[in-house]
């Protein structure tokens, strides 16, 4: 019997012992990061690092994605040439109960705050 190929492509992640609390919580400090965590939440499985549009350059959207692989919050792995993205929800929900799903519902709640507070009168004109 032979032994599955490693891929040279292959990305270190933490395993699940070794992931921090403080590294989540710096990972999901930033908005971009917080974003990329939450599409992925939505989604139904894995999203390839092209299926997020991202207000900022190819090379700030690969930080973001280490940092977050990195921490332990995604695992990244190559599938043809594409990079796929899928959150590791279980193994965060295993160390930390409940810490994910809050997160991802205080960013909701505060969307909501955000788009229905009444717009400062006299911004635009200001260039604010």
């Amino acid at each position: 019997m032979t032994s599955p190929a490693v891929s040279s492509r292959a990305l270190p992640h933490p395993e699940r012992e070794e992931i921090r609390l403080e590294e989540v919580l710096h990972a999901l400090s930033d908005p971009m990061r917080l974003r990329i965590v939450r599409e992925l939440a939505a989604a139904s499985g894995e999203l390839s690092c092209s299926d997020f549009e991202l207000p900022v350059t190819k090379s700030t959207t690969t930080h973001h994605f280490r940092v977050l692989r990195e921490s332990g919050v995604i695992r990244q792995v190559y599938r043809g040439t594409a990079k796929m993205n899928g959150l590791r929800r279980d193994d965060l929900d295993d160390l930390f109960p409940g810490l994910l799903s809050a997160l991802l519902d205080a960013a909701a709640r505060q969307d909501g705050r955000v788009r229905s507070a009444p717009r400062p009168t006299g911004t635009a004109s200001r260039g604010v």
